[in-house]
């Protein structure tokens, strides 16, 4: 079976170095280009580190991007124009920035997933189907914990889980949103969906959605011990995605989860 040529953006990140680890022992892929947003004088596993550009991606068949928003539009434009997939899982969009990627998926293959576990999609999906079944005196709120380096919340995870909760309801996410709080021992229930996002030491990533109706309270969370967790999904929305048409597809999608 031939190589998937496979790029990684984001090189030095934690998960772009995770990235590299596991697509070198995997079997399907051939790494041959590794970038960063600025000049790197140093080659990792023989291949130097560029910046992105038509030049280090016109060998490319699926760019991999942990990112930052801004970054993931440079490489967003120069993949459109040399008609190369992208397996979008930088996050912090707001509600425009996902508009921007849904208009260039109109032109290439774009898999976008705030988290590439398996688990994780899983319980997403088991958070809509509470959230359908549960009626609106049900009150939800979404608690989160990633390590200290990570800048954005709530994480890219815990904004699925709110679309979850929102898809169960046929509402959008964007309307649903309530308070935002960081490092808060306790947090309280809204009319709106409340996040609680803390940030210490090296956890890679907790997450829990609870449904309360005042009378009992049901609770779905998922707890990850390794980030080869999200390489691993990563690659293998990669190679999932090598194969479709354009489009805007998620990790439910690869799951097909109805």
């Amino acid at each position: 079976m031939k190589k998937i040529n496979l790029a990684i953006s984001g090189c030095l990140g934690r998960m772009g170095q995770q990235l590299i680890k596991s697509s070198r022992s995997n079997k399907n892929f051939k790494l041959v280009a590794l970038t960063e947003n600025k000049t790197f004088n140093k080659k990792i596993a023989g291949i130097k580190i560029n910046l992105n550009t038509n030049e280090a991606f016109k060998n490319t068949d699926v760019i991999i991007d942990f990112t930052v928003p801004n970054c993931t539009f440079d490489i967003l434009k120069i993949a459109s124009k040399l008609k190369k997939r992208v397996v979008i899982g930088t996050t912090g969009f707001n509600q425009k920035e996902e508009n921007i990627i849904k208009n260039y998926s109109k032109k290439i293959p774009i898999l976008k997933a705030g988290n590439m576990s398996l688990g994780v999609n899983l319980l997403m999906y088991l958070t809509e189907i509470a959230s359908k079944s549960l009626h609106d005196e049900y009150l939800s709120k979404i608690y989160e914990v990633h390590h200290k380096h990570k800048k954005d919340y709530p994480s890219g995870t815990a904004l699925m889980l709110g679309k979850g909760i929102a898809d169960g309801k046929k509402k959008n996410l964007y309307n649903l949103i309530g308070k935002k709080f960081l490092n808060k021992k306790t947090f309280p229930y809204g009319k709106k969906i409340n996040f609680n996002s803390i940030r210490k030491g090296e956890i890679i990533g907790e997450h829990e959605v609870t449904f309360s109706s005042g009378k009992e309270i049901i609770k779905l969370n998922h707890e990850a011990f390794d980030r080869a967790l999200y390489s691993d999904g990563a690659l293998t929305a990669a190679k999932w995605l090598n194969n479709k048409k354009p489009g805007l597809y998620s990790m439910r999608d690869l799951l097909n989860f109805k």
